[in-house]
């Protein structure tokens, strides 16, 4: 395998890989390397979810999700889960677990997303990134997973995330 970068950005490095697939055949694939992402979903005591309404570009306006960012080089995805928690949610942690990790796109990115339900929460001051515009909202887990089938709820990991929390 060989690799051209092309572009070395916040999100991730974008190349030109040229591999020998498992047929034999020598393809150039454009594959974008990702250091990886946590997101999670706070369930709260009462049986409901805090989801974030946030405003995405390449999506055309606010779409619903659940708290996530990029791993910083070296974090612990269980860490970075809590601290997107604490930015974009304003809500503490009390306990975190796991839910399996899923991969985004790997038809040309390598990202994966660890996946967490927090619980005992608390509130904390959120504390938003300059490119961040973002509106919280507190509703019923089941209500949520009603977006989900209805299609109001389009995020991937979102949705992966409150069907199987």
């Amino acid at each position: 395998m060989s690799r051209r970068t092309l572009h070395r950005g916040r999100v991730g490095d974008f190349g030109i890989e040229t591999v020998t697939l498992p047929n034999g055949a020598v393809v150039d694939l454009e594959i974008l390397r990702h250091p990886g992402a946590a997101a999670v979903v706070p369930l709260h005591d009462d049986g409901t979810v805090t989801l974030i309404l946030q405003h995405r570009h390449a999506a055309g306006g606010l779409i619903w999700e659940i708290p996530a960012g990029k791993l910083d080089a070296g974090e612990d995805p269980a860490d970075s889960a809590r601290r997107e928690l604490e930015e974009e949610a304003g809500l503490r942690a009390g306990a975190i677990r796991p839910l399996p990790a899923i991969w985004t796109t790997p038809a040309f990115t390598d990202e994966v997303i660890h996946l967490f339900v927090a619980t005992e929460l608390s509130p904390v001051p959120a504390r938003l990134e300059h490119d961040e515009v973002i509106t919280t909202a507190r509703i019923p887990l089941e209500q949520a997973r009603r977006m989900v089938r209805e299609g109001e709820i389009r995020d991937a990991k979102t949705i992966c995330a409150l069907m199987l929390c």
